[in-house]
């Protein structure tokens, strides 16, 4: 009798356990040495749409053909080889089984991020016998924390670029130079910076208004991002000045680079109104020198030579001399 009270009690265990891993939140996947399916259970049947008598026996890679089948035959070779747990999460790779997401619109995600744990199961001579992949459902915190760092970056981006020209704000841009700055020093190569002004801004202002003016300054910036090459840095210095670096440019390049960017500009017409508004401006060039003590006595070579081409009639661009303290007055 205690027999058969045995027997019931362990069929019934057993049958707990069969509903237990059925009805987990988890997906169970057992492989033996040759990648085939020993069983498998309800979470890998309703999202793969796979019943395991349909499964059993084949390889994992005939019944998913799209996985990554040399790195993932590899982690599992490396379980039953060394008999030791092995993981993979979501960051290494976001999914292994193009599963739907069950929460699309909570978890954000069309498609379930999931981490992948491997564990080596041992028959009773003690070797490994089978491997238990476990697949998790981590969806909804992969996407809290992708949601997290795409908001932190746009915070950055925020924190460094000019709201209304779009371009690098001007104490991100200084930052910028002065390690182009402190570059130039290591390496000896040429490096210029362009300082650029509207000509007569305050006069434009006063005449056709503030939005006009700000479509103007709009329409300078955007002209000089779509003109930059990739490895320049532009920024917005302040009011209507503009500064651009130039690494890798020495000073007769980098006037040749102003005045094709100023041709270019003085042909812009801006639509206002009834009218169309011509725009010029007035550009000062410094090519990086050893005798510079810091970045802002580049800034302020640059700028001498801006203000000289103001002088000297505007919509024009204006090579600095080789600096000396004294050539700051030109």
């Amino acid at each position: 009798m205690n027999d058969i009270t045995d027997l019931y009690d362990d069929v019934r265990q057993q049958h707990i356990l069969c509903q237990l891993l059925q009805t987990l939140d988890n997906g169970l996947i057992l492989l033996n040495s040759d990648y085939e399916v020993m069983l498998w259970n309800g979470f890998m049947e309703n999202h793969s749409g796979i019943p395991i008598g349909s499964a059993r026996g084949k390889s994992i890679f005939e019944l998913f053909p799209n996985l990554p089948k040399i790195w993932l035959s590899k982690k599992i070779d490396s379980v039953f080889r060394l008999q030791i747990r092995t993981f993979c999460t979501w960051e290494e790779h976001p999914r292994l089984f193009e599963f739907k997401s069950t929460r699309p619109l909570s978890g954000h995600s069309l498609m379930m991020y999931q981490n992948v744990t491997m564990i080596p199961l041992l028959g009773l001579d003690s070797k490994v016998s089978q491997v238990c992949l476990q697949i998790y459902d981590v969806t909804e915190i992969a996407t809290r924390k992708k949601a997290l760092e795409d908001a932190y970056l746009s915070l950055q981006r925020l924190s460094r670029t000019d709201r209304l020209t779009g371009l690098n704000n001007r104490r991100f841009w200084e930052e910028n130079l002065e390690q182009e700055f402190l570059r130039s020093q290591r390496s000896k190569r040429p490096a210029s910076l362009i300082m650029l002004d509207i000509d007569h801004f305050k006069n434009f202002n006063d005449t056709h208004g503030h939005s006009a003016g700000d479509d103007v300054l709009r329409a300078v910036s955007s002209h000089i991002k779509t003109s930059q090459r990739t490895t320049d840095i532009a920024g917005r210095y302040g009011g209507e000045e503009f500064a651009i670096i130039l690494p890798d440019t020495d000073g007769q390049q980098a006037l040749a680079v102003a005045e094709r960017l100023r041709q270019q500009i003085s042909k812009l017409q801006l639509a206002w109104d009834t009218q169309l508004l011509n725009i010029t401006v007035s550009i000062g060039i410094s090519e990086y020198n050893t005798e510079m003590p810091a970045y802002q006595a580049w800034i302020e070579h640059a700028d001498t030579a801006l203000y000289k081409a103001k002088v000297e009639g505007r919509n024009r661009s204006v090579l600095a001399r080789t600096f000396t303290e004294r050539s700051l007055r030109l």
